[in-house]
């Protein structure tokens, strides 16, 4: 399985979900983003980035439609 890491930031709202199942609003600024298969990307921040989500792919896509979440390369 290839992953792919981007730079990302986002600029808006975007829900992502949280290792406990649970809804979890991301906070806005820089991120990655990393594709480890066609379902879910993980969006991971923090200075060390100690904290994560799983985005579904669609919802990426909806994401940066609407240019709440840029990937920056």
């Amino acid at each position: 399985m290839t992953r792919t890491i981007h730079s990302a930031r986002i600029t808006g709202p975007v829900t992502g979900v949280a290792a406990s199942g649970k809804p979890l609003k991301l906070p806005m600024g820089p991120c990655l983003a990393e594709q480890g298969d066609e379902r879910e990307v993980k969006i991971i921040w923090g200075s060390q980035g100690q904290n994560c989500a799983a985005l579904p792919v669609a919802e990426l896509a909806n994401a940066e439609e609407s240019g709440w979440l840029v990937l920056l390369d």
